[in-house]
């Protein structure tokens, strides 16, 4: 039965994990202990599991709804690699409610995550379901009008590279560059990119352009802070989401703006020892119209 696992697991750019890479890790530990924080326990893969992944997938992707015409649609989709922690899950199911609720992207948001307790229900986050989801979702826009949303939830290394797998699978990270090529190769001309790892900065160059909105928790020389076992979301999704295009703005470069002192302010409390994450944001003035149509559709529908 492994033999038939491990087969299908390389065919879909997984594998059996025999290593890790270091990666930063800087966490935030809550003052008091939660009776709900255990670890994660390592998840039982079975040849169904594999079977089940590729069904739910498929199913997924069908059901993303088309794009509206005379609409400028949003379109969410949030990616959560590393399987090891739930606050990466519970970061991108909140960013995919606050894009569903609040910017209209119901039947229109799709989560990929890796999470011994989702297996059932989302499917894996790997490269190539980033990649088919991408795909699929050009499919359903108006890829000259329409505007992609994409959230990325993870560790990262100095170099830009956010962590990836579940144990006992390992499984491939995506780069700047990956990204760049399936978005290009989709025909997706209207982007916002959002990287909450530690230093997401190295992500924002390769990735921007007059047709892009490219946000991070960090720069390249800094960690983020808030992830850990013992956290519930990263002080830039909090921040960022949760309290700022939640409730108070529809516009991602004033929520932004505002986030930023506010993440300055924890991490110092917090007493964060390498310095300011200094969040970064590149915006195109393309992307900022395309922006500035969709918030006043949305204030009118209130």
């Amino acid at each position: 039965m492994l033999s038939v696992i491990i087969a299908m697991a390389a065919a879909g750019g997984l594998g059996i994990s025999t290593n890790a890479t270091q990666f930063w890790y800087p966490v935030q530990e809550k003052t008091e202990k939660n009776e709900e924080d255990t670890e994660i326990k390592s998840p039982e893969i079975t040849q169904e599991i594999f079977e089940e992944q590729a069904l739910l997938l498929s199913q997924k992707l069908e059901a993303l709804q088309a794009h509206r015409p005379g609409i400028i649609d949003l379109y969410s989709l949030s990616f959560a690699p590393y399987g090891e922690e739930n606050v990466f899950l519970n970061e991108t199911s909140m960013v995919t409610q606050v894009m569903a609720k609040r910017f209209d992207a119901e039947g229109r948001s799709l989560q990929l995550v890796n999470n011994p307790g989702t297996m059932n229900s989302l499917p894996w986050a790997t490269p190539l379901n980033l990649q088919r989801a991408i795909q699929q979702m050009a499919k359903r826009m108006d890829v000259n009008e329409d505007i992609l949303f994409l959230h990325m939830s993870s560790h990262g290394a100095s170099d830009g590279e956010l962590s990836a797998g579940m144990w006992p699978l390992s499984v491939k990270s995506v780069t700047p560059e990956d990204l760049k090529k399936w978005l290009d190769e989709a025909g997706i001309k209207y982007r916002v990119i959002s990287i909450s790892a530690c230093f997401a900065g190295n992500w924002v160059a390769p990735l921007s352009n007059p047709n892009s909105l490219v946000m991070t928790a960090s720069d390249a020389d800094h960690t983020s802070y808030g992830c850990g076992s013992k956290s519930d979301l990263t002080f830039f999704g909090r921040a960022m989401y949760d309290e700022q295009l939640r409730n108070k703005t529809l516009s991602f470069e004033a929520a932004h703006a505002a986030a930023r002192p506010i993440i300055k302010q924890r991490e110092e409390e917090a007493g964060k020892s390498d310095g300011y994450s200094n969040p970064q944001i590149a915006v195109g003035e393309e992307i900022r119209g395309r922006l500035k149509l969709l918030e006043q559709r949305l204030q009118a529908r209130k």
